[in-house]
């Protein structure tokens, strides 16, 4: 088992055709073993071998929490496909020197106590993925409410647009900003999750209020 030397074209090789299919050196989560294949590349493969490439800057980016990562560092010619010849001179023969396996155990007969802890493992990790919240998208905008005239109740407009309620949507900071001719808009800021809350629904809903409201336009939009 092995890669063969990874600071060589051929042991790049191996690595870009091992990663063809998988996302990391082992299991399904960066550890330990991608810290030690990484540790031992001279730098980042070539563009061509775009599965290395891929895999190199992605761990790259664990720098600063690589040694949090779960695992145990393990000789680097425990790692990689079967059928490569490990010339690291790492490797050895000798059992005393394996370390527990969490993912799989190489040896034909498993401790009860391993095969124990190996599931209670697993069974952590599954739970933990089940219950990681999916990500929200959401943005920032702010936006401009235009009155009809110098003689709109803005204090009313701005009650108005405030009152308008809906999943997503968080009404934050305002101000009356001089447009000439003693005539003021509403400036007023806005946070809403993407998937719930576009600009067409506020623009429909803030017009709506048409004795106060002459038009909004959209000033400004950050994505979170």
């Amino acid at each position: 088992m092995g890669f063969g030397d990874l600071k060589s074209a051929a042991g790049l090789r191996v690595l870009n055709d091992f990663l063809a299919d998988k996302s990391y050196i082992e299991g399904y989560v960066p550890s330990q073993a991608d810290i030690a294949v990484f540790e031992a590349i001279a730098g980042p493969p070539p563009a061509d071998l775009f599965h290395a490439l891929r895999w190199y800057n992605h761990i790259k980016s664990y720098e600063k929490q690589k040694a949090s990562l779960p695992g145990v560092k393990k000789a680097l010619g425990k790692y990689g496909p079967a059928d490569v010849e490990d010339t690291t001179g790492a490797a050895t023969d000798s059992k005393d020197d394996d370390d527990i396996d969490l993912f799989g155990s190489d040896d034909e007969e498993e401790s009860e106590e391993a095969k124990k802890l190996r599931e209670e493992r697993l069974a952590q990790y599954e739970s933990k993925k089940s219950k990681k919240p999916a990500v929200v998208a959401k943005s920032s905008i702010l936006l401009d409410v235009k009155p009809w005239d110098d003689e709109t109740d803005m204090a009313k407009l701005e009650e108005c647009v405030r009152s308008i309620q809906a999943d997503g949507l968080v009404w934050g900071s305002s101000k009356l900003v001089p447009v000439g001719y003693g005539i003021k808009k509403l400036q007023i800021q806005c946070v809403v999750e993407d998937d719930k809350v576009g600009t067409d629904m506020l623009e429909e809903r803030i017009t709506a209020f048409e004795d106060y409201v002459q038009s909004m336009d959209v000033a400004a939009f950050n994505k979170i």
